[in-house]
């Protein structure tokens, strides 16, 4: 594609792909009235788009025909993009290794933007244990995942990168310039991130950046109950992932930028 091109995207498909995206929103099903109100798109234009989407399998309706939500195309898409992501298919048996060993939920993260998508989980066995679907998307800066690799880029580009002021999902995630830029210089002094309830409540998490690319796009991440995760639960776990991430660095020099 020219440069050129790039600039003047088609309207349709654009529309199309912000149904798509609205319908992700793990809310639920939508209304046309609903998504016309919340899209800017007028009922008439989005009517045509629905069908179009529905004839294809990217959107599926209720029994009544009249709420819609992800179809199984979408599904299909989607595993595809987790099932060929370079990341995920390498560290498989590196995931499987640390959620055996820690006891808790492993998360293989990639950096999109200023969001954070999940690639590959393990679950923890606790009965009491965080729901992390995979496809989901986070702040980058409301994660320990994206700390860890907001951290790689310079504060200068890490301010270009998201949008200010930084939104909340928590009463305790960090929103302020100045606070995040602290967590973030402290992240590199030690090597690895963390955030208490910031995320959701009642969660804490524990990362590192994964080394396959530089700067690093890929991260690993302990989720628990905070009540789990107390201050010498992280130092261990951050230990056991930057001794992951160590094996990463190395297997990548062996085998190369394919690993």
């Amino acid at each position: 594609m020219a440069a050129g091109e790039a600039r003047h995207p088609v309207k349709s498909a654009g529309r199309a792909l912000d149904v798509l995206e609205a319908l992700a929103d793990p809310a639920g099903p939508r209304s046309l009235v609903e998504l016309s109100r919340s899209l800017g798109i007028p009922k008439s234009s989005l009517h045509g788009i629905l069908h179009t989407l529905l004839a294809r399998g990217w959107i599926a309706a209720d029994p009544t025909g009249t709420r819609f939500g992800l179809g199984l195309r979408s599904l299909q898409v989607g595993a595809a993009y987790l099932a060929g992501a370079d990341a995920g298919g390498s560290l498989g048996m590196l995931l499987d290794q640390l959620a055996a060993r820690l006891g808790e939920t492993v998360v293989l993260c990639r950096r999109d933007g200023d969001a954070m998508v999940v690639l590959a989980k393990r679950d923890s066995p606790h009965a009491l244990r965080p729901h992390v679907p995979l496809g989901a998307r986070l702040p980058a800066h409301a994660t320990a995942a994206g700390r860890a690799l907001l951290a790689q880029l310079p504060d200068d580009a890490v301010d270009r990168l998201l949008s200010w002021p930084l939104p909340a999902l928590t009463e305790r995630t960090t929103t302020r310039p100045e606070d995040l830029r602290a967590q973030l210089a402290a992240v590199r002094r030690r090597g690895w991130a963390v955030e208490e309830e910031e995320s959701g409540p009642g969660l804490a998490g524990v990362a590192v950046a994964v080394p396959l690319r530089d700067p690093a796009v890929d991260a690993l991440a302990v989720v628990a109950p905070v009540s789990r995760f107390g201050p010498a639960t992280q130092r261990r776990v951050a230990v056991a992932l930057r001794a992951a991430a160590t094996q990463v660095r190395a297997a990548r020099a062996l085998l190369g930028e394919d690993f």
